[in-house]
């Protein structure tokens, strides 16, 4: 659900120039740096326009004790990284740089300091800055970059402001002549980069509802905006979509440290829900199948917007298991634990605020609180340390049963693995008498493997 904080404007901090030393020569710092300065942030990444963007980025790294290379030589685009991390970019300073600043996507954005301690702010954003408000440079400069629109949605959630009214409308317009085809999509890695940047953020859900409700999910996650409207039964008390971001919001409020790929399966967790939805009993709708659909769809949109494979297969198999019956005892504990360290403890993270975004007329209290023990009763489970060796070898099952290497192989290594997490084999023993045994039932002994 949107977030209906007040924004946090107020009163703006004074600059001094010696604290973004080492000031390179003839530069201007300018952007985000400025506007979390003025705000009374701790910039670590600075931009600067420059005469000499290699010269600088050469003088910042031996002052600072790190590196200097180069982002795109041909654009003279340079950067130096100082130990620990913080960057210091450089690019060419061709012309006024108000002129520079004018172009850019939001006033906040639109604000340069110099050596002497003047800020240079042609469009206005300190007082956008006071009054907290994020607000284009101008519609031309809004839909100049198509990415644009979706920044402002996100700088505007993740200052704690509100968006300005014909920004919002600038933004609403552009979203629909995106969606419409009269205006270029920007490219896939772009849209990533800001969602990416968008779900990291403070305040994710509330940025993701802003994006609905100005028409920009139907171009940039359409199957997310397919949620829309999509009613859920008693279980639930909003629909689809809203349900989604309320999963969100819980995901990033209840655990901080949450990463990119378990917000992605939190935002996308019932994404198969639309292409499932079927009458059910006593006019309840059903959705046998959506983790399965919705974990197809989620990796085509990540796959889409160019996500790198590890983060597309983790948030796509967290989406696959999030509707897993949790164990009502120890040992099952054990088994889920042993099933799916994988994604732990993603997956309980996912599944716990899946459960608590559901307030519907047929969820319970006590539902939640039974459903959080069986969560803690997994959580106990994996904190058992793994055994360090395996009872027995692929050639061990080999000899053991006559098989020749291949899939059953591996089944019964699976076998024991699981037999041993949950306690019914201990020892070498106790696993070749599984095997046997199971070898057995499986008719692997009669055909000779």
């Amino acid at each position: 659900m949107r977030d209906t904080r007040r924004p946090r404007g107020g009163r703006l901090r004074s600059l001094d120039p010696a604290a973004f030393a080492p000031w390179p020569a003839g530069g201007v710092l300018v952007g985000g740096a400025v506007r979390d300065a003025l705000l009374g942030r701790q910039p670590t990444d600075l931009d600067w326009l420059v005469p000499d963007p290699r010269a600088a980025c050469e003088a910042a790294a031996a002052a600072l004790g790190g590196s200097c290379f180069a982002l795109d030589e041909e654009r003279g685009h340079w950067r130096a990284v100082a130990p620990g991390g913080a960057t210091h970019d450089f690019v060419p300073l061709r012309g006024a740089v108000e002129e520079d600043l004018a172009e850019r996507d939001l006033t906040v954005n639109a604000l340069a300091l110099d050596r002497g301690g003047t800020v240079l702010d042609p469009t206005g954003g300190r007082e956008d800055l006071s009054r907290g408000v994020v607000r284009m440079t101008s519609e031309a400069a809004l839909r100049a970059d198509t990415v644009r629109p979706l920044r402002a949605v996100r700088f505007a959630a993740a200052l704690g402001f509100e968006l300005d009214p014909g920004t919002a409308a600038a933004v609403a317009t552009a979203a629909a002549d995106l969606s419409e085809g009269r205006l270029p999509p920007p490219a896939p890695e772009r849209v990533r980069d800001e969602l990416a940047a968008l779900l990291l953020g403070t305040d994710p859900a509330g940025a993701l509802a802003l994006a609905d409700e100005l028409g920009l999910l139907r171009t940039f996650l359409p199957e997310l905006a397919a949620c829309r409207g999509v009613d859920q039964g008693p279980l639930h008390h909003l629909d689809v979509l809203d349900h989604s971001l309320e999963a969100l919001r819980l995901l990033a409020a209840m655990f901080p440290d949450a990463g990119l790929a378990v917000r992605l399966a939190a935002l996308l967790h019932d994404v198969g829900k639309p292409v499932t939805a079927a009458p059910g009993p006593f006019g309840r709708p059903t959705f046998h199948g959506h983790d399965a659909a919705g974990a197809e769809l989620t990796r085509a949109a990540l796959s889409r917007l160019r996500f790198d494979g590890a983060t597309v297969r983790r948030a796509a198999e967290l989406v696959r298991r999030h509707m897993l019956p949790l164990p009502t005892t120890e040992r099952g504990a054990r088994r889920f634990a042993h099933r799916n360290r994988d994604l732990l403890p993603d997956l309980l993270r996912l599944m716990l605020a899946d459960r608590e975004a559901a307030r519907g007329r047929a969820a319970s209290a006590a539902g939640r609180v039974r459903y959080r023990v069986a969560v803690s009763r997994v959580l106990a489970a994996l904190e058992e340390a793994p055994p360090e060796a395996p009872l027995v070898t692929g050639d061990d099952v080999m000899a053991l049963l006559g098989l020749p290497p291949g899939p059953r192989v591996g089944e019964a290594l699976r076998l024991v693995a699981e037999a041993r997490a949950v306690g019914d084999v201990t020892d070498r023993e106790g696993a070749e008498r599984l095997l046997r045994r199971y070898a057995a039932a499986r008719g692997w002994l009669e055909d000779g493997g």
